[in-house]
């Protein structure tokens, strides 16, 4: 019973090692068994034997008594008997030796596999063991991969919400542009440009068009020309107005209330300003007047035709960009 639980367990410990690994194991435990089986034969034939001689030697010894009292013939089959019964003792006793020593080898066998079968459950445990510490981490980053998706998604969702926005922005701007073209179409040859850049609408009107040289006293044409621009702006009220003022670098040489080409630049804008602020439908709060000076030249001071460009009013128009900073604020 005891050897049927041993080999169980022997089963239990070959179980945990690889396929290759236990049909080794197991042709070696096969082969012990087969061994031992043998083994425990030739005892059980050896003490069969054993036995019979037993029985002889007692029988002998029964004739030795009897063979004492009798003839010297009788003493000669005596002593041959007993060198026969030490030969068949002295062969017993080596198959002793022998079964010690194969039971030996067998118990020397099995601990050694049973060692083999304990380190291989080791390192077996241990490769289990990164094994798990392995899907943790990519569990962790299968998490993480995850999040990274779900914020691509929100990033592009937000973007084509940009894309939106940009675009009917652009063709706001797009539209405005045209109105404002067809608004002031009279007065393009009269220092009038109109262009887009960045999102944002520059109308440029030089001097000629606006003021009287060295004045920032609008003429009728240049109220003419702001009035139409006006009602443009007054129709898209979510257009932001910048009115900047330039000049050249010619020092001024007027007086008055002006002392330089800071002071012209600004008091031409906050002219342009009163203008298109006498048109009830433009929120004064849309508009901002700045003067910039002769500091943001568009062409070269050193030629009158240069000059005469750099000295205008710029109309920066910007659409609103509350929604778009809505969306870039959002989470």
């Amino acid at each position: 019973m005891k050897k049927a639980i041993i080999y169980s367990l022997f089963l239990g410990l070959i179980a945990c090692v690889p396929a290759r690994k236990y049909e080794e194991l197991k042709s070696k435990q096969d082969k012990c068994v087969e061994e031992n089986a043998s083994l425990k034969s030739s005892v059980q034939t050896l003490e069969d034997k054993n036995n019979e001689l037993q029985a002889q030697i007692e029988k002998l010894e029964k004739q030795l008594r009897n063979l004492r009292q009798d003839t010297l013939v009788q003493g000669k089959s005596l002593r041959l008997m007993t060198t026969n019964y030490d030969q068949l003792n002295k062969t017993y006793q080596l198959l002793l030796e022998k079964n010690r020593e194969l039971l030996a080898e067998n118990q020397k066998a099995t601990g050694k596999l049973s060692a083999d079968l304990l380190k291989t459950q080791q390192e077996l445990q241990a490769k289990e063991d990164a094994l798990r510490a392995l899907e943790a981490s990519l569990k962790e980053k299968e998490q993480n991969l995850n999040k990274l998706q779900s914020e691509l998604k929100l990033r592009e969702k937000r973007i084509v919400e940009l894309e939106a926005v940009l675009a009917r922005k652009d063709s706001a701007v797009n539209a405005i542009r045209s109105k404002v073209e067809d608004a002031l179409l009279g007065f393009k040859n009269d220092g009038l440009s109109i262009s887009k850049r960045n999102g944002k609408i520059y109308v440029s009107m030089e001097e000629k068009l606006l003021f009287p040289s060295g004045s920032y006293t609008i003429d009728k044409n240049g109220v003419k020309a702001l009035n139409k621009l006006a009602k443009v702006l007054e129709e898209n009220k979510d257009i932001n107005i910048m009115v900047e003022g330039h000049t050249d670098n010619v020092p001024y040489k007027g007086s008055g209330p002006i002392s330089d080409n800071w002071d012209l630049s600004v008091k031409r804008a906050t002219s342009v300003v009163k203008i298109l602020t006498k048109n009830k439908g433009i929120d004064p709060k849309r508009i901002t007047a700045a003067g910039r000076g002769e500091y943001d030249p568009i062409a070269d001071n050193s030629t009158k035709e240069g000059r005469a460009k750099n000295r205008r009013i710029e109309i920066i128009l910007t659409p609103k960009m509350d929604e778009l900073f809505e969306i870039l604020e959002s989470k």
